[in-house]
C-alpha cells in the first residue's frame, strides 16, 4: 500500500474513532459524516449540547481508551433497508442512505460501533495511536447554511510518534511566520470588517501581487497564450446554461438589475466561452489557448474564512485551452511543464500530483468523465510523474489533476488543477470547423497553476517567512546613512538605482545606524545600503545584504549588475 493511501485509512479509521468516542460519552449525539483532511479529519456531530473546548482531553483520553482495546475493523454490504433500521432516527444518515444509487450500502463496524462507510481503514484501532484532537468549530449540514447547524470537531493523526511531533513543531513554527501577522508587518495587505473575506492590499503587497502576475503573463506569452478580460457580473441565464446555477448556486452572490437577476462570477470559464463564439473557428486554429487574470467572488461561511487561504474575493490566474480530442494530453504535457517551471522559481522542493475523478453531484454521461480521466492519468504517466487518485473530488464538470505543493515548512497547499471538459463545449454548443469541413464540438481544458493569487501570496509569505527572494520583493534596497552628511549622496544613489529599475527606498527616520540596520531587519529588506563617509570620499557602496556577509567599496554599477541578474525571470 502506498504511504499516502495508509495515512488517509489511519486518518479515516481515527474520524471513526472520534465518532466512537464521542457516543460512548454523549450517547444522543447524531453522527453526520467524518472525512479525511490534508493533515487528519474532522467529524461533524449534532449534540443534545454544545461541545466546549474543554470536552476536546476528554474525548481524546476515550479514544485512547477504545483504540488499546483492539477492536477489529470490518466492512460489509447491507441492503438499504437494513442500513435505515441500523440508522433509524439519525436524519442526516437516512438522506446518505437515500442518495447512493446502489442497492447496497457499506457499513464499517468495531466493537459495538458502527458507521456507513464506503471503506479504507485499517485493520484494528491498535494500530491508531499517534493523533490529537485541535479544534471545535461550527458548520452546517452539506456545507449549506440554510441547513441544521452542526458542531465539527478536527483533529490530526500521523503513522508514527515521530511524524506526530514533527507536525505540532512545523504548526508552532508556523505561527510565528503566520502570514496574518507578517502581511501587516510588513505593511502588505490588511482585512476590515467592512468587508469580510477580501484582502485589502497595501501598496508593497500590490508590487509583490503584480510581479505574480507578471511573472506568469511572461510564460504564457512564451507558451502562446492569448490574454482576454471578462465582465464581472453577467445574467442568471449564463449561468442556467453552464451548469454553476444549479451546481454551484449556493456559492454564488447574485444582484438585480432592471428586474432581472444577474451573477456575481464564482468562475471565468463562461464569460470566455462568449468570446469563443465570437466567431467561427477552424481546426487550424487549435489548440487555442486563452488565458485571464479574473476576480472570482464566492460565498464562503463566515467560520472558514481564514486570511488569505480562504477568502470570498479573489484573482484566478485562469487559462481555458479549447482543443481536439487528439491534443488533449500534449496540451495536458505543456501545462505541466508550465507548472514546473512556475512552481521551481519559487523553490518548493517538493511537488505533488493528484487525479480528481466523478464526484456525486456531477454533469454528463459516465463515458465522457471515464475518457477525460483517462487522458490525464495518461498524460502524467507519459511524463513519468507518479500520482494519487482522489475518488470523487472532481469539479462537477469535470475531472482535475491537482497539484500540490510543500512549503518551507513541510507543509502541503493544493494549488494547481488542470481539468478536462467535454460538458460545457457541449452546454453552449461550441464548434470548430475540422479538415473535412464538418462541424465538431471542441475539448475544453480549464488550467490554473497559482489558483487563487491571493492564496499563493499568503503561502509565498510564510514559505519564505517575509523574506521574499530579491525579484518578488516589495522593497529591494534601503539606504541607509550614518550622519546626515551623507543624505545628498544618499539622494544621487537613490535616483541611479530607482532610474534602473530597482524597487528603492531610503530611511528618513534620522536613527542611529544600528537602529536603521535593525528596522531593516525586521522589514527584510534583502539589501541595506549603508552609507559613510568613506563611501561618499570613494564614491562606493557598502552592501548589508539581509543574509550573509557585509560587503565594502562596491559602486552603483556593481549594484545595478547584480540586480539585473537577480531580476531575471
Amino acid at each position: 500500500m502506498a504511504d499516502k493511501e495508509k495515512l488517509n485509512d489511519i486518518r479515516h479509521s481515527t474520524a471513526h474513532l472520534l465518532a466512537q468516542a464521542v457516543l460512548e460519552i454523549y450517547p444522543d449525539t447524531k453522527l453526520t459524516i467524518g472525512p479525511v483532511t490534508t493533515n487528519g479529519f474532522f467529524y461533524d456531530f449534532l449534540p443534545t449540547e454544545n461541545f466546549k473546548e474543554e470536552d476536546l482531553p476528554i474525548i481524546e483520553k476515550k479514544m485512547h481508551e477504545l483504540a488499546k482495546q483492539d477492536f477489529k475493523i470490518e466492512g460489509k454490504q447491507v441492503t438499504k433497508d437494513e442500513a435505515r433500521k441500523l440508522f433509524k432516527g439519525n436524519e442526516f444518515k437516512q438522506e446518505l442512505i437515500d442518495g447512493i444509487e446502489d442497492e447496497t450500502v457499506g457499513i464499517y463496524s468495531q466493537g459495538k460501533f458502527f458507521d456507513l462507510c464506503k471503506g479504507g481503514h485499517v485493520p484494528s484501532t491498535k494500530e491508531l495511536k499517534h493523533f490529537k484532537l485541535t479544534a471545535i468549530s461550527g458548520s452546517y449540514w452539506r456545507a449549506d447554511k440554510s441547513n441544521t447547524a452542526l458542531q465539527r470537531i478536527s483533529g490530526i493523526a500521523f503513522e508514527t510518534k515521530g511524524d506526530l511531533a514533527l507536525y505540532l513543531k512545523r504548526v508552532k513554527e508556523a505561527k510565528l511566520y503566520d502570514h496574518r501577522k507578517l502581511g501587516k508587518q510588513l505593511e502588505l495587505f490588511s482585512f476590515h470588517e467592512e468587508a469580510p473575506g477580501v484582502a485589502f492590499f497595501h501598496d508593497k503587497g500590490t508590487k509583490v501581487f503584480n510581479k505574480l502576475v507578471g511573472f506568469l503573463r511572461g510564460l504564457q506569452e512564451e507558451a502562446g497564450y492569448k490574454e482576454v478580460k471578462t465582465p464581472l457580473i453577467m445574467h442568471e441565464s449564463l449561468w442556467k446554461t453552464s451548469g454553476h446555477y444549479d451546481n454551484y448556486k449556493e456559492n454564488m452572490f447574485f444582484t438585480s438589475i432592471d428586474d432581472a437577476t444577474y451573477c456575481v462570477r464564482p468562475m471565468n470559464c463562461p464569460g470566455g466561452i462568449l468570446l469563443y463564439k465570437e466567431k467561427p473557428h477552424s481546426y487550424r486554429e487549435l489548440p487555442l489557448r486563452v488565458a485571464e487574470f479574473g476576480i472570482d467572488h464566492r460565498y464562503e461561511l463566515s467560520g472558514v474564512l481564514h486570511g488569505m487561504f480562504r477568502l470570498r474575493s479573489f484573482t484566478m490566474d485562469d487559462a481555458h485551452i479549447y482543443c481536439t480530442e487528439d491534443q488533449i494530453e500534449s496540451e495536458i504535457t505543456n501545462v505541466l511543464d508550465l507548472a514546473k517551471t512556475l512552481y521551481d522559481k519559487f523553490n518548493f522542493k517538493k511537488v505533488s500530483f493528484a487525479v480528481a475523478t466523478k464526484p456525486e453531484k456531477a454533469m454528463g454521461e459516465v463515458k465522457s468523465w471515464d475518457k477525460a480521466t483517462l487522458a490525464l492519468k495518461k498524460a502524467l504517466d507519459n511524463k513519468k510523474i507518479e500520482y494519487f487518485v482522489n475518488e470523487g473530488e472532481g469539479a462537477f464538470y469535470g475531472p482535475k489533476i491537482e497539484i500540490v505543493v510543500e512549503d518551507a515548512m513541510g507543509r502541503e497547499w493544493q494549488c494547481g488543477t488542470i481539468q478536462v471538459d467535454f460538458f460545457l463545449p457541449q452546454n453552449f454548443k461550441l464548434e470548430y470547423i475540422d479538415s473535412d469541413q464538418s462541424r465538431k464540438t471542441p475539448i475544453l481544458i480549464h488550467r490554473a497553476i497559482y489558483g487563487s493569487i491571493e492564496r499563493f501570496m499568503g503561502i509565498l509569505v510564510e514559505h519564505y517567512k517575509g523574506r521574499f527572494p530579491f525579484w518578488l520583493a516589495p522593497v529591494q534596497a534601503r539606504i541607509l546613512t550614518i550622519t546626515d552628511n551623507q543624505k545628498e549622496y544618499a539622494k544621487t544613489i537613490f535616483d541611479k538605482l530607482n532610474k534602473n529599475g530597482i524597487r528603492v527606498e531610503m530611511d528618513q527616520a534620522g536613527d542611529q545606524i544600528g537602529a536603521q540596520i535593525r528596522r531593516g531587519q525586521m522589514d527584510k529588506v534583502p539589501w541595506m545600503l549603508i552609507l559613510g563617509e568613506k563611501e561618499q570620499e570613494n564614491n562606493t557602496i557598502a552592501l548589508r545584504p539581509g543574509e550573509g556577509e557585509q560587503e565594502f567599496g562596491l559602486t552603483i554599477e556593481d549594484l545595478i549588475n547584480r540586480s539585473e541578474k537577480l531580476n531575471k525571470y
